[in-house]
């Protein structure tokens, strides 16, 4: 016998009895995993939304919003875009929910001699008398939504005892100067509340 058939067949059963299978994929496993995984999800969610009902119940003394009434008369500008949410005034983070005004939707303004009538699809309409308007400027964002600077047109009314700053985003941003113009020229008596921050 020479070398190598000799090495050959000291090494060949040794190989043999060394070859194993494959490991079955382990299923029980993996499925443990994804319903663990499905329930975290399920929690986390449903933290959310218990969250956005506590928020709701703590703003519960928020006034029914206004309507439009029968004839605002002619309009003096429109624009359609979307309404991305409500906060109290000078404070971006702090989001009303309360009476809808935590619903982002489709929204379609119109200002009128009477106010702002927001129209929206899907979502609680409101109405913003002049005399509750109390200044209007651009903005780079307000509670969960952040844009470029100037992107968002951010109006600021009396509601109750309280101040709101709402955000709208025209379907053509480079309308929002001219909303801002507008709603501040019918403002009898100018207020710095909800400034810039």
């Amino acid at each position: 016998m020479t070398p190598a058939t000799l090495l050959a067949a000291t090494i060949a059963p040794a190989l043999a009895t060394e070859k194993k299978s494959a490991q079955v994929t382990d299923w029980a496993g993996r499925i443990g995993w994804l319903v663990g995984l499905a329930l975290f999800v399920a929690l986390v969610y449903w933290l959310m939304r218990e969250g956005w009902k506590w928020r709701g119940t703590l703003q519960s003394d928020l006034p029914e919003l206004p309507t439009a009434p029968e004839n605002p008369g002619p309009a003096g500008l429109a624009m359609t875009g979307r309404y991305h949410g409500s906060t109290t005034a000078g404070q971006w983070l702090d989001r009303i929910v309360a009476r809808g005004l935590g619903t982002r939707s489709r929204a379609e303004l119109t200002l009128t001699d009477a106010g702002l009538d927001v129209v929206r699809p899907g979502a609680a309409d409101f109405f913003v008398p002049t005399a509750a308007l109390r200044a209007a400027r651009l903005d780079k964002g307000i509670a969960g939504k952040v844009l470029t600077e100037g992107g968002l047109l951010v109006v600021t009314w009396a509601h109750g005892d309280r101040l709101i700053d709402s955000g709208f985003r025209s379907d053509h941003a480079a309308e929002h100067g001219e909303w801002v113009d507008a709603i501040n020229s019918m403002i009898k008596t100018p207020s710095t509340e909800g400034a810039e921050r």
